[in-house]
């Protein structure tokens, strides 16, 4: 008997926290409800223009990124990856303030990225930037190629082996700007014209798969390991921990608002597209 099975394109970072919600799909360990899933691994910035396109049926895109693409895409209730009083990092070989932090050429993993719109409102003004691959930012400031480096994924652990020393957590400032709202980094989006219907069966699919990594925690650490460049194993659960908790099973009403904030905090600033709802899959 054919059985008809829709091929759904999900894609997602190759970084720990990631690899954790996405474990229990590739390990088959998930009811996907009759679609057949393939991932795509790639950059964030990379998945987000392709989502500005609206290549891929399911993504992981920057909260930043879905203010240009919300005609295409729906916002998943779950899957969030939100620093709740911590978050990307921006370091540097010596100590910065505010002032000098404005005025250097710091290297960022992209300009779509949420980690780029929030250093944006941190300094209130536009500054110069390079855009280099997120793996490489703590080699780049390093070696002296940038007075600067905006650090997201498992560079915010790892940053001091390369004698790097903090100039803002923009976790922190967030929270103490908001009154103690979590920062919104990472999202996961489905297309709109795959239909009521689907976008539901699948923001179930990942949903179970987020479930299934925090319940059998040691075996989605373990596969989750693969992919943290440079992090022995506490390393990685810590860092899994701090991307993968509550928040990610579903935003609620506290994060729900840190998304409207963040965008429009962005919009008034004119940097991103003002964004009359979010909307999340019901």
């Amino acid at each position: 008997m054919n059985v008809d099975v829709r091929t759904i394109r999900v894609g997602h970072s190759p970084d720990p926290d990631d690899a954790f919600m996405f474990y229990g799909i590739a390990a088959n360990h998930v009811d996907t409800r009759g679609y057949k899933i393939t991932q795509v691994l790639e950059d964030i910035e990379s998945l987000n223009r392709r989502a500005l396109k609206g290549e891929l049926e399911v993504s992981a895109v920057s909260v930043h990124a879905y203010a240009g693409m919300t005609d295409r895409y729906a916002l998943m209730p779950c899957g969030a990856s939100m620093g709740d009083g911590y978050g990307p990092l921006v370091v540097a070989r010596s100590a910065m303030d505010r002032a000098q932090l404005a005025k250097a050429n710091i290297a960022i993993p992209g300009a779509l990225t949420s980690a780029y719109l929030a250093l944006r409102l941190y300094l209130g003004r536009e500054f110069r930037y390079t855009v280099v691959p997120f793996d490489t930012i703590l080699d780049v400031v390093a070696a002296g190629d940038a007075d600067a480096g905006l650090v997201i994924h498992e560079g915010q652990l790892t940053y001091r082996d390369s004698e790097l020393v903090p100039v803002v957590d923009l976790g922190v400032w967030w929270s103490e700007h908001t009154g103690g709202l979590p920062l919104p980094l990472g999202a996961n989006v489905v297309r709109r014209d795959l239909g009521a219907k689907t976008m539901s069966e699948l923001t179930a699919v990942l949903r179970d798969s987020i479930e299934y990594g925090l319940t059998h925690r040691k075996e989605a650490l373990d596969y989750a390991r693969a992919y943290g460049r440079d992090l022995n194993d506490a390393l990685t659960d810590r860092f899994v921990g701090m991307y993968v908790n509550d928040l990610t099973r579903d935003y609620g009403m506290r994060g729900r608002e840190a998304i409207r904030r963040f965008l429009e905090e962005g919009a008034a600033a004119g940097i991103v597209p003002r964004v009359p709802q979010v909307e999340f899959v019901e």
